[in-house]
């Protein structure tokens, strides 16, 4: 069985990775070139593969240089808060709550204010790592919005939050859909959704006439409509502390229910759980009556 890296491992890969050159990177970490570069081959005997491309311009990350540097820096990242993450722990202070981007302007400042005695730490990502990071421990928490459409780690709960809804954003001036089959006909026009049903969400528009484009978040979907006049499909959360004058919120012309949920270990922190129907005030949301689902 391979060994396991060390920390200096670790560093100096991520140095590499960050500064494109194996000389400065040994500079950077006090150690000498030559060491670098027998640590880095001894890496790679390792692993099996190449980590860079090194050539008279530099060193470049191979795709598995750049996932090791990717590992690298998520693992030495706790190692730096270690002790004090230990600390606020025993003094029961800190709390680690992630959600993925879209949500984050949303829920952190509720999470912040009423939470405001805690350490509260706030992590964004993907919804699929931000389980992964719950149930290795690194993390109380998730909001989610894909824990009904994903295999969840062993260890960890999903609790239902509450039920999201798409609808149509209309900035002002503009019309509301028309009549008929095809109410949405020729119309541009963007749309986001925050779980995994993007690519049924588009064909339902395009179904409805409409010339279908896809914002990569929801402010940025927003951002879309307001700058062009147009409607966007949003859910309804994105825009429940954002309206401007004239701005409304119309019914989208399909049914189509979003949950998000908290993800936790088998004990959710009960500052969390007080929150639930506060935050689900805050997001519009409405209750799901779920027995929570164990992994």
């Amino acid at each position: 069985m391979a060994s396991s890296p060390s920390v200096e491992d670790l560093q100096l890969v991520l140095a590499i990775s960050r500064t494109g050159s194996v000389g400065t990177a040994a500079r950077e970490l006090r150690i000498s070139q030559p060491s670098a570069s027998q640590r880095l081959a001894r890496l790679e005997r390792t692993c099996a593969t190449r980590l860079f491309l090194r050539d008279t311009r530099g060193a470049r990350p191979t795709p598995a240089g750049h996932e090791l540097a990717r590992r690298a820096e998520h693992i030495l990242g706790h190692l730096e808060e270690v002790y004090d993450a230990t600390r606020a722990a025993a003094a029961g202070r800190r709390l680690v709550v992630g959600t993925f981007v879209s949500l984050a302007p949303i829920l952190f400042p509720v999470l912040d204010a009423e939470l405001a005695d805690l350490d509260l730490e706030q992590q964004v990502d993907h919804g699929q790592q931000l389980a992964a990071f719950v149930a290795e421990g690194t993390m109380d928490a998730a909001f989610i919005a894909i824990a009904d459409q994903m295999v969840l780690p062993r260890g960890t709960v999903a609790r239902p939050v509450g039920r999201d809804e798409l609808v149509l954003f209309a900035p002002p001036g503009v019309a509301p859909p028309g009549k008929g089959k095809l109410p949405l006909r020729e119309r541009d026009l963007p749309y986001s959704t925050y779980d995994r049903g993007g690519d049924e969400i588009r064909s339902r528009l395009i179904a409805l006439g409409a010339n279908a484009r896809r914002g990569v978040t929801l402010g940025t979907t927003v951002a879309m409509a307001r700058r062009r006049s147009q409607l966007a499909l949003i859910p309804r959360s994105a825009l429940s502390h954002e309206l401007r004058p004239g701005e409304r919120l119309i019914p989208a012309p399909f049914r189509y229910r979003l949950t998000l949920s908290l993800v936790t270990g088998p004990t959710a922190p009960d500052r969390l759980l007080a929150l639930l129907p506060q935050l689900r005030e805050s997001l519009h949301l409405t209750p799901v009556r779920k027995t929570p689902v164990r992994h």
